[in-house]
């Protein structure tokens, strides 16, 4: 509101009358109301319902191996308002904390895809800063004193040759620290991609007998499913019985192929970053509800 008054000359002046306080939008309001909420009513009943799964987890039958596909991090970081690499740092940090549910649980065996073939077509930018986060992760696991007291083998799998050689450095020095381990396997999927790994298996069973000078007739007699399996990268472990995927993604990508065809599957909507451990459990309840008959 504008007024006009007299100054001390007589001669007429404008003022502005202070402006009423801005209330602040309904959607703001609602937001900050919902906020104080979930803090006041909601985070009790959250740790009173984790509390009741993680008792009642103690008798569900549990995967022996869980495949991951840790997806969302660039989601998670766009909502957040962050940059990308900054999603992948998060994600990193909760791949630490989901393992730890793992072993708490005796789930023995974890194949968790950080980085897909198709990965290599992002932005020459993520890309660098992937594998830098992926060099300083794996640098740190040869003296990670957690995975050292839990006993975990680290194995990669996947195109290793195509990563950068400082990164394959690391990477070798990681699996030769824990090689003799076996009270966990973790296997890192990394330039991994599902029918180049089946390619590849094919390809190294051919290959083999054609050494031994067997005749093409004879190797095809003798190609079936289990003379194939060795040539896969998770030769001698058991196939994933679950595989949870984060971010409302359904479907596979290319994970696992092979070993998948009796796996259960999960979809959790969270993100990665944001998936919480009620989410997990929750994966692991849908497991034990399920009857697996395997084609019986």
């Amino acid at each position: 509101m504008i007024c006009e008054h007299k100054g001390r000359s007589g001669s007429s002046a404008t003022a502005v009358a202070p402006a009423a306080p801005r209330r602040r939008p309904a959607a703001e309001r609602s937001r900050r109301w919902w906020r104080l909420v979930k803090q006041v009513i909601k985070e009790p009943f959250y740790r009173l319902y984790l509390h009741r799964l993680r008792e009642q987890a103690q008798t569900w039958v549990r995967p022996h191996h869980i495949g991951l596909i840790m997806d969302g991090n660039r989601r998670f970081a766009r909502r957040a308002g962050s940059s990308p690499i900054a999603g992948h740092h998060r994600g990193a940090e909760k791949l630490q904390e989901v393992l730890d549910w793992c072993q708490r649980l005796d789930v023995r065996v974890a194949t968790v895809w950080c980085f897909s073939l198709d990965n290599f077509q992002r932005s020459a930018a993520e890309v660098e800063g992937l594998f830098r986060l992926f060099e300083d992760r794996t640098r740190a696991m040869v003296h990670d004193e957690m995975l050292h007291r839990r006993r975990i083998r680290v194995r990669f799998i996947g195109e290793i040759e195509r990563l950068p050689e400082s990164l394959r450095a690391e990477i070798r020095k990681a699996e030769r620290a824990t090689e003799t381990y076996r009270d966990f396997q973790l296997n890192i999927a990394m330039a991994y991609g599902g029918r180049e790994e089946i390619t590849e298996a094919f390809r190294g069973f051919i290959a083999d007998r054609a050494r031994r000078g067997e005749a093409l007739d004879a190797i095809l007699e003798a190609m079936d499913a289990s003379a194939i399996e060795p040539y896969l990268y998770t030769s001698g472990q058991p196939e994933p019985d679950l595989i949870l995927r984060t971010s409302g993604e359904v479907r596979l990508s290319g994970f696992l192929l092979w070993q998948s065809a009796y796996s259960e599957f999960y979809f959790a909507d969270a993100c990665w970053p944001a998936l919480r451990e009620i989410d997990f459990l929750r994966a692991l309840r849908a497991y034990h509800l399920r009857q697996r008959r395997f084609g019986r």
